[in-house]
């Protein structure tokens, strides 16, 4: 078993949680800062979504990880590792996840920013690409943009959780 979720839950947020994520991504893509209306408006869909898509104690329970990620994301801020804002929208996602499917998360966190970062340097090397998006503050900095990775986890976990995950309740 690839996940210990249920799978329907997952078509609950996906639908709601995506256009977030993509937006996450690019602002941090285009100006390496992902809005705090973002972080906001991922709260404002998913919260009051968990207690339909789950029961409300598990629910609850998941809402623990939001600080727990909040405190590891400051402490990754503070060695300058990722942004605030990264640690923020991480915190805002983490009730999305099941804590026993650390395995998972930490395989699909890896990939994503393995594929992330390399498919990154190599764009922005290539003048015709970066043309395409000629004022992105990502192509001149020497940081990554965390937003594009944290959101290819919610993507992908969501998307791996509906198809794999449990069938029944």
């Amino acid at each position: 078993m690839i996940t210990v979720q249920v799978a329907s839950t997952s078509w609950w947020f996906l639908p709601v949680v995506t256009p977030i994520a993509i937006w996450a991504a690019w602002s941090d893509l285009a100006r390496m800062r992902i809005p705090n209306l973002a972080v906001l408006a991922l709260i404002a869909v998913t919260l009051p979504l968990g207690f339909l898509a789950l029961p409300a104690e598990e629910w609850l329970f998941r809402l623990i990880n939001a600080p727990v990620v909040l405190a590891i994301g400051f402490v990754f801020f503070a060695a300058g590792a990722m942004g605030a804002g990264d640690a923020k929208y991480a915190a805002a996602a983490a009730p999305l996840f099941d804590r026993q499917d650390l395995p998972l998360i930490l395989v699909l966190t890896t990939a994503t920013l393995l594929a992330g970062f390399t498919l990154h340097r190599t764009i922005r090397r290539i003048p015709a690409l970066r043309r395409q998006m000629p004022d992105w503050h990502s192509w001149e900095r020497k940081e990554f943009p965390m937003g594009l990775v944290i959101s290819g986890v919610i993507l992908f976990y969501l998307l791996i959780v509906g198809i794999y995950g449990q069938k029944n309740a």
